[in-house]
C-alpha cells in the first residue's frame, strides 16, 4: 500500500485534472455538439451519458492498470486540450480517462486518504479557478501556462508509477489501512455536483464591479476547513449528523431567488464546508462493498442530476429544477450517515491549528490581489451622440467553442461604446464552466455594470456603461407557456444639457407575448414614468414623447413578425432596414436579424452595422444614435 501521504497527493492532482478536463467537456456539450439548442436534447443527452458509461468497460481490469492507464489518457487530454486540439472529443474521452482513474484509486485507496483526497482536491481545482478569475489555464496561452500545466501532468505521473506496496488484509480489526467504503466513493459524483454549484453558482451582487470580491474570502476559509475535516473526522455521530443537515439546508438556501444581493455567497460557502464533514463521516462506515462500481454510479449520479437541473430551463420535467440539487444533498448526508457501526480511520496527523490558519490568510491575501480593481468613473455623454453594443454572447463561448471573454471585452473596448447591452450572461452556471461573465467583461471594459436575472440568479441580460445612471430596474416577463424565464431591464440614462435617453434591454424568450410587455415598459418610459413604475402589465397610452427610448436585444422577432407590428405600435421604428438592414443569426452563416437596436421618436440613427466576429453563435449590432430632441420638449 502506498504511504498515506502518496495516496492523498495522487489522488488530489486527479481530481484536479478531471475538473479541468471537465469544465471544458459539459459547455462543450452545448456550443459543440448541441449547437446552442440545434441538437435534439435527447441525443446531446446520450451523447455525454455514453461517456461516463464507457468507464464500467474498466471493471475487468486490475486496480495498478486502471490507475496507469486512465492517468495517461488523462495527462493525454489534458495536454491536447491546452494545444487546442479537437476540444469536443478529447475532453470526452479526457472525462472517460478520469473516471477510470478513480476507479483504480477507488479500488486501492485506504479510508484514512480518500476524503481527504477528494475534497483536498475540490479544493485544490476551486481555488486555483478563483484566483485565475474564473478563466481556467486551459483557455489561455503563453509559455507561463504551459509550463505550469507541464508541470502539474508530470508531477501526477511521477505519483502515478510509485511502485506499490502490497495491501493489508481488509479484516484488520484496529481498522488501519482498510480499503474505503464504497459509499464514499459513490458520494464523489454528488459532492462534485454540490461543490461545483456552491463554488461559482450563488448570487452575486447585480451592481458593480466592486473593490474586492468578499465572496471569495468566504470560499477561502470553507475550503481549508472542509479539507481539514475530511480528513480528521469528528468520531462524534452527533457532528456528524448536524453537518449532514446543514449540507442539505445550505444547499436549498443557495438555490433561493435573491434579489441582487451577496448574502447567498456565504450560503455557497457553507456547503462548501459541511461537504468535508460528510466526506469524513462516510468513510468511518464499515469497509466493503464494490468500490470501483460505486464512484463510476456517483459519476453517473452527477450526470443525471447536473443535465435534469439544468434542462427544467427548457423542458417541463413536472418539478422545480432547485428539486434535483436539494435531492442530491440529501442522498449524500443519507448515504454518509448510513446505518452501521462507525470504524475508527487510521493513524492521522496530530491536530495542528496554525497550518490552515496560515494557509487561509495566505490565500486570501491572494485573493485579494487578484480580485481588486479600481471602481470607473462615471461621465456625461459628450455631446448628442450615444454609441451602443448590442451583443448576444452566448455565455462567452466562440464558435470554436472555446471561451471568449477577453476576446469579446477587447473587441468591444475598440468600439468605443457608451453603452453595452448584453444577453445569455452566465454568472456561475456549472454547465458552462463556472465563469462569472459580467466581471471579467466588465474589468476589461473599465466599465460599471447592472445585472438583471432571467432564468435564476446568475443568468440574465445586463447593461454595461460609465455614463450616469439615474435609474434601473429588472421587471420579471410572462412565462408564456416557455419554461425559460425573461426579464426586461428599464433604464435612464443622463444625457448632455441634463435630458435623459430611456433603454429597455431584454431577451424574449416568448416573443408572441412578451413583445406586448416590452412595447409598454417602452411607452412608460417615453411618457417620463421612472424605470420602476415601467411595468410590463401596465397601462401607458402615448401622450407625447417626453423622453427618447431604445429597445434593444435578442427580440427573436424577425422584422417581417407580427411581433414587431406590436412594438411599432409603441412608437418604435427600425433604423437598420434604411442602412443596410444586416443580418445577426447564426454568426458562421448569418440569414436573419432577431438582435435590434429600435428607436422612438426624438432619435435618429446615423450609423448601424453587424460585424462579423466570431466570439458567439450571434453577432453584435452596434449603432450610432443621435438625440434630436434633446431637450425634451419635442
Amino acid at each position: 500500500m502506498l504511504p498515506l501521504r502518496h495516496q492523498v497527493a495522487l489522488l488530489v492532482l486527479g481530481v484536479v485534472l478531471f475538473l479541468d478536463v471537465l469544465r471544458v467537456f459539459l459547455p462543450s456539450l452545448i456550443t459543440l455538439f448541441g449547437r446552442a439548442g440545434s441538437t435534439a436534447p435527447e441525443l446531446m443527452g446520450l451523447y455525454a451519458a455514453a461517456w461516463f458509461v464507457l468507464p464500467f468497460l474498466a471493471l475487468p481490469l486490475r486496480p495498478r492498470w486502471a490507475v496507469l492507464g486512465g492517468a495517461a489518457a488523462l495527462v493525454l487530454a489534458r495536454v491536447l486540450l491546452q494545444a487546442e486540439v479537437s476540444q469536443l472529443y478529447v475532453a470526452s474521452a479526457g472525462v472517460s480517462a478520469g473516471l477510470v482513474f478513480l476507479y483504480g484509486c477507488a479500488r486501492s485507496t485506504t479510508r484514512t486518504a480518500t476524503p481527504a483526497g477528494i475534497m483536498g482536491g475540490l479544493a485544490c481545482s476551486i481555488l486555483g479557478h478563483l484566483l485565475l478569475d474564473g478563466v481556467d489555464l486551459v483557455w489561455r496561452s503563453g509559455p507561463l501556462v504551459w509550463a505550469a500545466v507541464l508541470t502539474l501532468c508530470a508531477a501526477f505521473l511521477a505519483l502515478t508509477v510509485h511502485p506499490p506496496r502490497r495491501p493489508p488484509a481488509p479484516g484488520d480489526p484496529q481498522g488501519r489501512d482498510e480499503l474505503a467504503p464504497a459509499g464514499t466513493w459513490f458520494l464523489f459524483g454528488p459532492v462534485l455536483l454540490l461543490t461545483g454549484m456552491a463554488a461559482t453558482g450563488y448570487a452575486k451582487a447585480a451592481v458593480g464591479p466592486s473593490l474586492l470580491a468578499w465572496d471569495a474570502f468566504f470560499q477561502v476559509a470553507a475550503l481549508v476547513a472542509a479539507t481539514v475535516l475530511a480528513s480528521r473526522p469528528s468520531r462524534s455521530s452527533a457532528f456528524d449528523t448536524i453537518a449532514g443537515a446543514l449540507l442539505v439546508c445550505f444547499t436549498g438556501l443557495l438555490l433561493l431567488p435573491s434579489s441582487g444581493s451577496t448574502g447567498l455567497g456565504l450560503s455557497g460557502a457553507m456547503v462548501l464546508l459541511w461537504a468535508g464533514p460528510v466526506l469524513a463521516a462516510s468513510a468511518q462506515r464499515r469497509a466493503g462493498g464494490r468500490q470501483g462500481v460505486a464512484v463510476l454510479g456517483g459519476g453517473v449520479v452527477f450526470l443525471v442530476a447536473t443535465f435534469a437541473y439544468y434542462a427544467s430551463y427548457d423542458l417541463d420535467l413536472g418539478v422545480p429544477n432547485q428539486v434535483w440539487p436539494i435531492a442530491i444533498a440529501v442522498l449524500a448526508a443519507v448515504v454518509a450517515l448510513r446505518p452501521g457501526q462507525a470504524r475508527p480511520l487510521g493513524p492521522r496527523v496530530r491536530r495542528r491549528v496554525w497550518p490552515p490558519v496560515a494557509a487561509t490568510a495566505a490565500l486570501a491575501a491572494l485573493v485579494a490581489v487578484t480580485s481588486w480593481q479600481p471602481l470607473p468613473v462615471q461621465r456625461a455623454a459628450a455631446g448628442t451622440t450615444v454609441k451602443l453594443v448590442v451583443y448576444n454572447i452566448r455565455m462567452g463561448f466562440g464558435l470554436d467553442g472555446r471561451l471568449s471573454l477577453d476576446d469579446i471585452a477587447a473587441w468591444i473596448a475598440a468600439q468605443e461604446p457608451d453603452v453595452v447591452l448584453l444577453s445569455e450572461v452566465d454568472r456561475g452556471w456549472l454547465l458552462n464552466g463556472g465563469h462569472d461573465d459580467l466581471a471579467r467583461i466588465a474589468r476589461g471594459l473599465g466599465m460599471r455594470y447592472h445585472f438583471a436575472p432571467a432564468a435564476d440568479n446568475v443568468w440574465g441580460d445586463a447593461l454595461l456603461t460609465d455614463l450616469s445612471v439615474r435609474a434601473v430596474h429588472s421587471h420579471p416577463l410572462g412565462r408564456h407557456d416557455y419554461p425559460t424565464g425573461a426579464q426586461a431591464q428599464a433604464i435612464v440614462l443622463g444625457v448632455e444639457g441634463g435630458g435623459e435617453l430611456g433603454i429597455v434591454n431584454t431577451h424574449l424568450q416568448a416573443p408572441d407575448g412578451q413583445a406586448a410587455e416590452v412595447a409598454a415598459m417602452v411607452r412608460a418610459l417615453v411618457a417620463g414614468k421612472d424605470a420602476a413604475e415601467a411595468t410590463p402589465a401596465g397601462q401607458h397610452p402615448r401622450t407625447g414623447v417626453v423622453r427618447p427610448v431604445v429597445l434593444a436585444g435578442d427580440l427573436n422577432i424577425r422584422p417581417a413578425d407580427p411581433e414587431m407590428r406590436v412594438l411599432e405600435q409603441a412608437g418604435l421604428s427600425d433604423p437598420l432596414l434604411d442602412l443596410g438592414d444586416p443580418p445577426t443569426s447564426p454568426a458562421d452563416a448569418p440569414a436573419e436579424r432577431i438582435d435590434h437596436v429600435l428607436i422612438t421618436e426624438g432619435l435618429t440613427a446615423l450609423s448601424a452595422e453587424a460585424p462579423r466576429v466570431p466570439f458567439s453563435d450571434h453577432l453584435p449590432v452596434v449603432a450610432t444614435l443621435r438625440l434630436t430632441s434633446v431637450d425634451q420638449q419635442g
